[in-house]
């Protein structure tokens, strides 16, 4: 099980864009693309047969998910992510700092 998912709400810790927040969108092993964060330009040439324009393309670049923190709303930090084990076996996310369970 993973410690950051899709859908999560991280905060960015190292980079250029350090102190950022965004949703996850993907999770590619041990990076993650984080929505409107890490943006670059992309020059591609056009592909008629993927119906691909080209030119400069903004999108968003992996960032490594060690840069990365999940972002807790009740203390409104980054924070780590530990695991409980639950009575029918189930793992469950929580925060280290408070033991409360991640709500995604």
């Amino acid at each position: 099980m993973n410690r950051i998912k899709k859908g999560d709400q991280v905060i960015v810790t190292a980079g250029k864009d350090k102190g950022k927040k965004g949703d996850v969108v993907r999770v590619l092993g041990d990076k993650v693309v984080v929505a409107n964060i890490n943006i670059i330009k992309r020059h591609t040439k056009p592909n008629p047969q993927a119906n691909q324009p080209g030119g400069v393309i903004e999108r968003e670049a992996p960032i490594h998910i060690s840069n990365v923190m999940l972002f807790n709303p009740a203390t409104g930090k980054g924070e780590r992510i530990g695991f409980k084990m639950l009575e029918d076996g189930r793992k469950l996310r929580v925060f280290r700092s408070s033991g409360e369970a991640v709500d995604a």
